[in-house]
């Protein structure tokens, strides 16, 4: 199914001839389903704090950053806003073939509603200059269709970070400036230097880069900082190949094969060329105004609290299994470092493990302390989508904590959907991260992705259908292999805009 110029192609566009084999393999045997132990809760995988652990973790984080810790905030800021605005997509569509667009206006209530309070939105005065002259002659439907087409605004094409959220006195923000006033509270060294990473689309890295021009001296001088904004796409050799219904490689009209971008798994790529200590990683659209911040940012330092907390001890256990030979380990001391293991980490091995040879027990745990380390926040289940936390099992015997989305669960088990129906609490993507050993030393993130744990869907190009293969997702299979602790945050932390109309709730006015 490859041929010689295939091949070409592959390396020339910087692909692994070997990954997109195993890409193949898997369109044709697909993905097995995760194997769910039970729902995590809290007191059972997932901590809670009270005030004062939430108060004795954030100074812990305090007092590592005075000591020289860096910290690195990583937003995944690629994503179009087209899906923002799907239903005034939908309303102008249906306008443009209706005889009576004030009818259809009426009917769908997300249009209507974002027309009576368009004054309200940010971008409102921005809108309202592009139109210019008479706006009493304009139309519902124009002001929809200045929003989202190059005419005018150009929001339906934009990323989300470019676009006006919030109202200021001074000066209106996009999520990209909310990310660096935010930043300033928590990706802040001891040298007054705040670091962001943002990964962009190809297409809109000029854009972000000039906006980063224009306000820049602006944010330093009222925060006292400096900033280190870096930015990085997604890199075409983790892009993924499409096969057409018989998996056979999908070819363009000129016979290329077609890749498509993995999704974003692909960027724990992006990930591991970050260099700090503490990594933090959210949403590009999960941003609120600076007087609603102070509780996402008294949890962002907790959440690194508890990481640097239990980092400490995972050291400890790395210098001795890293340093010693089994012979010379105390039975004891591999006790201790199992018992932290099974019940601080979450780490359940098989059953019979115990009662094998010393030397193997020595190795099993040497290998399951070396990995990166991640507290993930985890939000009370209020009926927003998104993946879960769930004890797991793989598939050498091994439970442990994972996020886990729908797709990864058989929908034809009965007994696997009943646990999903248990959980209490699902994944913001309020991650905070540790990626270093006990010598300083980085590990290779792509070292510790679940392969098992991608997904296959149904597209189509120029009217042919095809398959699509994402990787494994970045929170998800592409950190499967990392130790994990759950920590439950406060509903406020979880402000994401999925329509256009969320930037009209409370928590963004």
């Amino acid at each position: 199914m490859v041929t010689s110029t295939d091949i070409i192609q592959i390396k020339q566009r910087g692909s692994k001839l070997d990954r997109v084999k195993e890409q193949l393999e898997s369109f044709r045997n697909g993905f097995p389903y995760i194997k769910l132990i039970d729902a995590a809760t809290v007191g059972h995988g997932i901590i809670r704090l009270d005030s004062q652990e939430v108060q004795g973790n954030s100074e812990r984080f305090n007092t590592h950053v005075e000591n020289g810790l860096t910290p690195v905030k990583f937003v995944p800021a690629s994503g179009a806003a087209s899906r923002m605005f799907k239903s005034l997509f939908e309303a102008l569509e249906e306008c443009r073939q209706s005889d009576n667009p004030d009818l259809v206006l009426a009917e769908n209530a997300a249009a209507r509603y974002f027309l009576i309070h368009k004054k309200k939105f940010a971008f409102y005065s921005d809108l309202a200059a592009v139109i210019g002259g008479n706006q009493k002659d304009i139309n519902c439907t124009q002001w929809i269709d200045y929003l989202l087409n190059e005419k005018g605004l150009n929001y339906g094409y934009l990323p989300k970070g470019l676009l006006k959220f919030h109202r200021y006195p001074d000066k209106d923000r996009t999520p990209f400036e909310e990310h660096l006033a935010e930043g300033v509270s928590y990706s802040k060294d001891n040298s007054n230097n705040v670091r962001l990473h943002f990964t962009v689309s190809p297409e809109h890295q000029s854009r972000f880069e000039n906006l980063l021009s224009n306000i820049k001296r602006d944010y330093e001088n009222r925060y006292q900082v400096t900033f280190d904004v870096t930015f990085s796409v997604q890199k075409p050799a983790t892009d993924t190949i499409a096969v057409d219904a018989d998996n056979n490689p999908f070819r363009e009209a000129d016979g290329q094969i077609l890749f498509r971008p993995g999704g974003h798994g692909a960027l724990i790529e992006n990930l591991n060329d970050l260099d700090g200590d503490v990594l933090f990683i959210k949403n590009i659209d999960n941003v609120v105004p600076d007087h609603s911040k102070q509780v996402t940012i008294d949890y962002k330092k907790a959440l690194a609290g508890v990481l640097l907390k239990y980092q400490e001890k995972i050291f400890r256990y790395q210098k001795i299994l890293n340093e010693r030979y089994p012979a010379s380990i105390e039975s004891g001391l591999l006790a201790e470092a199992a018992n932290f293991l099974e019940n601080a980490l979450n780490v359940k091995p098989p059953g019979n493990l115990y009662y094998t040879a010393k030397e193997e027990l020595f190795y099993y745990l040497k290998e399951k302390f070396n990995r990166p380390l991640r507290v993930c926040g985890m939000v009370k289940n209020e009926g927003e989508p998104g993946g879960g936390p769930f004890w797991c099992l793989d598939p050498q015997g091994t439970v442990s904590l994972q996020i886990v989305e729908s797709s990864q669960v058989d929908p034809g088990s009965i007994q696997q959907q009943e646990i999903v129906k248990h959980a209490t609490h699902f994944n913001p993507v309020d991650l905070v991260c540790a990626v270093k050993n006990y010598k300083g030393e980085k590990y290779d993130l792509t070292q510790f992705i679940d392969p098992q744990t991608g997904f296959i869907s149904k597209k189509s190009k120029d009217g042919r259908e095809l398959k699509a293969l994402e990787l494994p997702g970045l929170w998800n299979g592409a950190m499967s292999n990392w130790n994990t602790l759950f920590v439950e945050v406060p509903m406020e932390t979880f402000n994401p805009v999925k329509t256009v109309n969320d930037l009209l709730r409370e928590q963004h006015i």
